[in-house]
């Protein structure tokens, strides 16, 4: 699942949830803006592979911020909301 910093995007966390229905099988939630409950949960992609490292996403430019935008059917002010930290 998404998490800072390196994937800002926590918007998928909406589909991922719908696919594994952690609500019931966890009690799991969450909120409008996507941060999780228990407060203490995790979430993240991870990659099994011996060459594998850690990175984080620095501040974008308006031009990819636009083609996100696009992307993921968001307006541009959607877009700026949910992406706010690395613009």
């Amino acid at each position: 699942m998404p998490s800072y910093p390196a994937c800002p995007d926590h918007t998928a966390k909406g589909e991922i949830f719908k696919l594994l229905n952690p609500e019931e099988a966890i009690g799991m939630t969450l909120t409008e803006t996507y941060a999780m409950n228990p407060a203490a949960a995790v979430s993240g992609f991870y990659l099994a592979h011996p060459d594998a490292q850690y990175f984080a996403v620095s501040k974008i430019g308006e031009d990819q911020l636009k083609d996100w935008a696009v992307r993921a059917g968001l307006s541009e002010g959607e877009a700026k909301r949910w992406l706010a930290p690395v613009l």
